[in-house]
């Protein structure tokens, strides 16, 4: 049984970032290799099942814990938190839609004692981003189901135990009726179909494949994935993402107080010229915790009100979603920005202590995931029929 206060969560995530994550991230950075000495620490300390509730021995962390893990995590390594976020998004679909079936209530406890990491695969060769949209069909039949898919991006899914993916419900139903579908890595065949030599956010080693799957109908999560989806998924990605992004901000934001307090050292008695800017900065830095923060918060608040789920299903909290999304991805590369500009020379060179050149590649993956045009678009829509309360 796990029996880790949820501070003592968010203190031993502290010490990998540290002492494990921050070690390595120059080289999975480098190599675009899996971090694996993060997630072999985060699974020995028991931590990947943090957001299952307590009475099936996961660790019971509400949105706020979550929420500074990322943060504290990516603050060591932008990768790691992201994919521990990810991790979470998937953790918590199956601990708020599927818990009410045998079969997870069994598979929540192998969670626990195996501590496994799950991937996803929500994109599609031919549905353009919609991950509301499926092409490919779970095909059920005498118990079982078969699920082959084409995704364009398969979120660490070569390093994940367990995958769960998107698809039509079955092979009549329309592209927008579709299931999450837990595939067990016995279940599966991956053929990888593109490379992943990115820009940022290397580390996540999220490529295209083809999926090819069949296994027990019984790990079909319950419901559809509308529900899952805006009951859990979108909330979740949305603050946990910008906890990420909050983490390589701050990261960024830390080596140019670095860089000045060092120089004020050089000039005893003395502001050096630089410390305004990072006075403004330091400003900017709290504008984004204070709006991770107060989402975690309000969602946790959300959550303890007998109508919470119905809640999360309104036109006011999709905006509020929408909102924390673009507002922070836009920001974190700013605050970046900023920091290379405070440190000067020191943070552009890849061999220096000051670098910040993989906090600002990795930031720049933030606008990408979900298009914030898609998201503008949308929230436009909801603008012209949501009043303001």
């Amino acid at each position: 049984m796990n029996v880790h206060s949820n501070s003592e969560i968010v203190a031993q995530t502290r010490t990998i970032a540290r002492e494990v994550a921050a070690k390595h991230a120059p080289d999975v950075d480098a190599k675009a290799r899996f971090p694996h000495e993060t997630f072999e620490a985060l699974r020995q300390a028991k931590l990947l099942t943090a957001a299952l509730p307590k009475e099936y021995g996961g660790g019971g962390a509400g949105m706020v814990e979550l929420a500074e893990m990322c943060m504290t995590l990516a603050h060591g390594c932008g990768s790691s938190g992201m994919v521990l976020a990810m991790h979470h998004i998937q953790v918590a679909c199956i601990a708020r839609h599927a818990l009410g079936s045998p079969f997870f209530k069994k598979y929540a406890e192998e969670l626990v004692e195996r501590q496994l990491l799950i991937g996803s695969i929500t994109s599609e060769v031919g549905v353009w981003g919609d991950t509301r949209s499926s092409i490919c069909a779970c095909v059920r039949d005498n118990g079982r189901f078969k699920l082959d898919k084409d995704a364009t991006t398969a979120s660490y899914a070569e390093h994940a135990d367990d995958l769960l993916v998107t698809a039509r419900r079955n092979a009549e139903a329309p592209q927008s009726d579709q299931v999450l579908v837990l595939v067990r890595k016995a279940d599966r065949s991956l053929t990888q179909t593109t490379t992943w030599d990115t820009m940022g956010m290397r580390g996540t080693c999220s490529p295209g494949f083809k999926l090819v799957s069949a296994g027990p109908e019984e790990q079909v999560l319950p419901g559809s994935f509308a529900d899952a989806s805006a009951q859990t998924m979108v909330s979740y990605s949305h603050i946990l993402w910008s906890a990420v992004w909050l983490g390589i901000a701050s990261d960024a934001m830390s080596r140019a107080s670095a860089f000045v307090r060092a120089e004020a050292r050089k000039m005893p008695g003395t502001v050096p010229p630089k410390a305004t800017h990072l006075a403004r900065l330091s400003a900017e830095v709290q504008l984004l915790r204070n709006s991770v923060h107060g989402q975690a918060h309000e969602f946790d608040e959300i959550m303890t009100r007998p109508s919470g789920m119905e809640e999360l299903l309104t036109i006011g909290w999709a905006l509020k979603m929408n909102n924390i999304k673009v507002s922070s991805s836009e920001k974190a590369p700013e605050i970046v920005h900023d920091s290379l500009q405070i440190i000067g020379i020191g943070a552009y060179k890849n061999d220096s202590k000051l670098s910040v050149g993989r906090q600002y590649r990795d930031s720049l993956s933030a606008a990408l995931m979900i298009s914030n045009d898609r998201i503008f678009s949308k929230t436009a829509s909801m603008l012209l029929v949501h009043k303001d309360e």
